[in-house]
């Protein structure tokens, strides 16, 4: 049977190696490179298109 000793230095084992894995994914997530999809690249094209002001509208007879 597993004595208390054992019992404890297997918490403590596997607690280290849960703290270190949370670390490193958090490590991982921060750090990663995120990939840009087609419809996230058409999106921004259509939010960064510039819009034609009224005034210019207006000056160059256009309605």
């Amino acid at each position: 049977m597993i004595s208390d000793d054992d019992l404890y230095r297997l918490a403590i084992f596997l607690g280290s190696c849960a703290m270190m894995m949370i670390v490193l994914y958090h490590f991982l997530d921060v750090n990663a490179i995120e990939e840009e999809t087609a419809d996230t690249v058409s999106q921004k094209a259509e939010d960064s298109a510039p819009l034609a002001s009224t005034d210019t509208a207006a000056a160059s007879g256009r309605n």
